[in-house]
């Protein structure tokens, strides 16, 4: 039995900036700070090494489940290990709200897991929309399509205005991963 109050609602946090899936692990962690069941699936990605991954595994009450080949999927050149992965995520998907296995349920990446054909924008929302009705669901990624933003109840949309890596500074370990 669920342990959130009321009416589950759909997030989706999107655009070109940095922060989307931290954002997405700042609502976790807040639901797990409350005593809710949150699981996070990410599409396209793998490893334990994003402090965000391993905070939640620290934190506790936080599943987190990694599909992704290990490698970045480019989106001229999606292989069939890129979609397989993408799909054996939407089971897990299916399979955690079939279940009714937590409260809060975030899809990572998944609007870039559409935008790349990996999985389809229908699919996706067939699936939420069976979700139980208390079920809160967040969708990340940048690209997000036109119809989670219509049937979202929450977007954000995350800007960049300024960024170092345009100037080409790299990625630091604990502030952009």
């Amino acid at each position: 039995m669920s342990r959130s109050k009321g009416v589950g609602r759909v997030h989706v946090i999107t655009g070109p900036g940095k922060g989307k899936t931290t954002a997405a692990f700042g609502l976790a962690m807040r639901a797990a700070g409350h005593g809710l069941r949150v699981c996070i699936i990410q599409f396209m990605k793998t490893g334990e090494v994003t402090g965000e991954v391993l905070a939640a595994k620290r934190l506790g009450g936080i599943e987190v489940a990694q599909f992704g080949t290990g490698r970045f999927v480019d989106e001229r050149h999606v292989t069939d290990e890129d979609r397989k992965c993408a799909l054996d995520a939407l089971y897990r998907a299916k399979m955690v709200i079939s279940g009714g296995q937590c409260d809060l349920l975030v899809l990572d990446e998944v609007n870039v897991a559409v935008s790349f054909g990996l999985v389809s924008a229908q699919g996706v929302l067939d699936m939420i929309k069976s979700r139980p009705r208390e079920m809160e669901v967040v969708l990340t990624g940048r690209n997000a399509p036109q119809e989670f933003l219509d049937y979202a109840d929450y977007v954000s949309v995350v800007e960049s205005k300024k960024h170092p890596f345009a100037s080409g500074v790299q990625a630091r370990k604990g502030i952009e991963w």
